[in-house]
């Protein structure tokens, strides 16, 4: 078997665009319009792991609500001053400053993407 990708609602596609694919450098790869939404694909740089952005076109007000079940998506940079230099210039700001966790050897970060859904950032340096 094997994994395809993960689904999140979004409730303003241009700002989770921008987030996602300036930001966290994912490639759009593919487009989907159905009655009631628009499916917007997103991959990695070597086009294994994919998120699937969901557009309803009847978006609740506030957005959508985060269960407690999802904790969060982890993305690997090549290095954190430059990820972080690259957040700020994007106008993005940390949860979770860098730091490093020796159980995993690597800097690990939180950011929240437009819809409030944890982003963690792991670096090697």
């Amino acid at each position: 078997m094997k994994f395809l990708h993960a689904m999140i609602r979004v409730k303003n596609i241009d700002e989770s665009m921008k987030f996602y694919t300036e930001l966290m450098d994912l490639n759009r790869t593919g487009e989907v319009k159905l009655d009631d939404c628009t499916l917007y694909y997103l991959s990695d740089e070597d086009g294994q792991t994919q998120i699937e952005l969901t557009y309803n076109h009847e978006t609740p007000k506030d957005g959508y609500k985060n269960g407690n079940a999802f904790g969060h998506f982890a993305f690997e940079a090549k290095s954190m001053k430059e990820f972080t230099e690259k957040m700020q210039k994007c106008g993005y700001k940390y949860i979770y400053e860098p730091y490093f966790m020796p159980e995993v050897n690597m800097y690990i970060a939180f950011l929240k993407d437009p819809d409030g859904n944890e982003i963690e950032i792991m670096a090697n340096e």
